[in-house]
């Protein structure tokens, strides 16, 4: 047996490629691979083993049956990808690459560096490297969760198949651990993913009909730094908002109060004002919140900051003023970041305020009512448009936690998504202060958990006065129209384009059986045409993905594939059309 035998030449693609897992691998001491090399033996069943601390192999006692028997893709292997926790000696590994095909994406995640290093030695991985098909990974939460998000054609069109090796329990805890964490970041993306795929043409339509009235709201880029020094109170709709209410009201004076505005008839309830609030939700619904006021004018003089995704026909309804935010994903990505705070919001708008606030140089908050759960049978404060008639526990969606207090309470996968974003957010922000006003919901990570009185005696809420002064002001400055920016139309340009592929395509489509390879190299070229301009690529999206999967996932083309791809133009080109129409008027300072 030859230990080790391709560890030199794994190592070496690994370092070409530039893998993350490569420069982990790095702090690995120099003597690593020959303590790998005592470890690997030929258990008495005849495998290539690691041997345990107790001497026993780790796959002694195990059939490699019961370990890696339904490991494979049952359904679309070629649209889907598999995610192993724990490369072990590679068995897994390589059952996965051996009986899938090439489009079918493979990562693995392996918290030991001794244990990569004798996967590495016993198999060539190098043309699975280079073809893109295998990617390792180190145990780094950021890295893995950047690396699901290559996974988006996967998501859409196949599955993700989470193989976590219990073998290497044995080893210990930490497989469970990386399993935990990279499931999370699993359900996060999917959760990101699927309001993308779904919602993405109605978020940028929306910004398109909103383009006018952002030039004319005004730019949050001033206030960059203005929250240096404030206390931040973000108000959230749990149930506990309701008990923390009065002691709020009466100390807030030094402090910047802001909420959603969902949250406003909460509030207004409570006799609670916020000193702005703000919205990132796309849909119609959100007009409930402005018809569960009582008076409209409680919000005429709260500053909404509104994300340009939003309906018009919400922002039409609103009583105050309105300042636009440009959040990722939408037209600003690639074009307005020097010029405008691109957001990166997340999909809750707790985080959102907490993002927006950190941004603007807050390093003090305090959460109210941000119970990301509930106990009894109302799930939101009084008020709040969810918080009609109890709330049944649905054990398909919801989930049980316990509380501080060793209760139990309900919460979903919303909330969980949203709780993960903000303790992530803590976690990369160590210079800030996190107080979570508790009041019985889950428990925030990262953010020390107080009693209202708690917060009052230490005061927490005091000394920010001029603080929050400048950052209201600065707010009221940031106000008023700014110069639009001029953009070329290109909708002339990309029919010609697209007619004369078109026609390309049509002639291969005659033979489709003699032009497989020439079909999906246009294709692939009409992907990277439509991938090349930064302005109209978010509004695309769904055809890039359509086009994505046809390119990617199929196996075999033929005439229904020219009549998908007939679709897909007429789409793209009405939707230039569209946005040449509505960003492409004559040069002008918005007044």
């Amino acid at each position: 047996m030859e230990i080790n035998k391709y560890l030199e030449a794994n190592l070496a693609c690994l370092s070409r490629m530039g893998a993350p897992v490569f420069k982990w691998l790095g702090s690995v001491p120099p003597g690593a691979p020959e303590a790998v090399r005592e470890r690997i033996f030929l258990n008495s069943v005849g495998l290539i083993d690691w041997r345990m601390d107790n001497g026993v192999g780790v796959l002694e006692q195990v059939p490699l049956r019961a370990v890696y028997g339904d490991w494979l893709p049952k359904e679309k292997p070629e649209s889907s990808a598999t995610i192993i926790v724990g490369s072990g000696v590679g068995y897994g590994v390589n059952l996965v690459l051996g009986n899938t095909p090439n489009s079918h994406k493979l990562m693995v995640v392996e918290p030991r560096p001794e244990i990569l290093l004798a996967c590495l030695g016993q198999t060539d991985f190098t043309p699975f490297l280079e073809a893109g098909k295998l990617h390792f990974l180190p145990p780094d939460q950021e890295i893995i969760a950047e690396a699901v998000k290559h996974l988006d054609v996967a998501f859409i069109f196949g599955q993700i198949y989470l193989r976590p090796d219990y073998t290497l329990r044995q080893l210990g805890p930490e497989y469970d651990l990386w399993s935990r964490i990279t499931r999370e970041k699993l359900e996060n993306f999917s959760v990101e993913l699927a309001t993308l795929r779904l919602k993405q043409e109605t978020m940028v339509s929306n910004e398109l009909k909103n383009y006018s009235r952002a030039m004319l709201d005004g730019s949050l880029k001033p206030l960059h730094g203005m929250g240096e020094g404030a206390t931040a109170v973000i108000l959230g709709a749990g149930p506990s908002l309701e008990e923390h209410a009065k002691d709020l009201i009466a100390n807030r004076r030094e402090a910047i109060v802001c909420s959603a505005l969902q949250t406003l008839p909460a509030l207004e309830r409570l006799g609670l004002k916020p000193d702005f609030c703000l919205a990132i939700d796309f849909r119609h619904s959100m007009e409930n919140a402005m018809r569960g006021l009582s008076d409209v004018n409680f919000a005429k003089d709260i500053p909404l900051i509104y994300s340009t995704k939003m309906q018009p026909g919400v922002l039409d309804l609103y009583p105050g003023p309105t300042i636009p935010l440009w959040t990722m994903g939408g037209l600003a990505t690639f074009v307005m970041r020097d010029a405008e705070l691109v957001l990166d919001a997340g999909g809750n708008v707790g985080v959102t305020l907490a993002r927006f606030l950190t941004w603007a140089g807050v390093r003090r908050f305090l959460l109210a009512g941000q119970d990301f759960a509930w106990k009894g049978e109302f799930s939101h404060a009084k008020g709040h448009h969810a918080a009609h008639g109890a709330y049944r526990f649905d054990p398909a969606k919801d989930v049980t936690l316990s509380n501080l207090y060793g209760e139990q309470i309900y919460s979903h996968m919303g909330f969980i998504a949203a709780k993960r974003d903000l303790e992530a957010d803590i976690k990369t922000c160590p210079d800030a202060a996190y107080y979570n006003i508790y009041g019985g919901g889950a428990v925030i990570e990262g953010a020390e958990n107080l009693a209202i009185a708690a917060v009052l005696e230490r005061g927490l809420l005091i000394g920010g006065a001029s603080a929050r002064g400048r950052f209201l002001d600065a707010l009221e400055r940031a106000r008023g129209p700014r110069m639009r920016p001029v953009y070329q139309a290109r909708g002339n340009s990309w029919a010609s384009s697209m007619r004369n592929v078109q026609k390309k395509l049509e002639k291969f489509f005659k033979k489709p059986e003699r032009y497989q390879a020439e079909i999906r190299a246009t294709l692939a070229q009409v992907q990277f045409f439509l991938k090349q301009d930064p302005l109209y690529l978010p509004y695309l999206y769904n055809e890039i993905m359509d086009l994505t999967g046809m390119v990617q996932t199929r196996i075999k083309f033929g005439s229904k594939d020219m009549v998908e791809f007939r679709q897909l133009v007429r789409r793209i080109n009405g939707k230039i059309k569209e946005m040449d129409t509505c960003l492409c008027a004559p040069a002008q300072a918005a007044a």
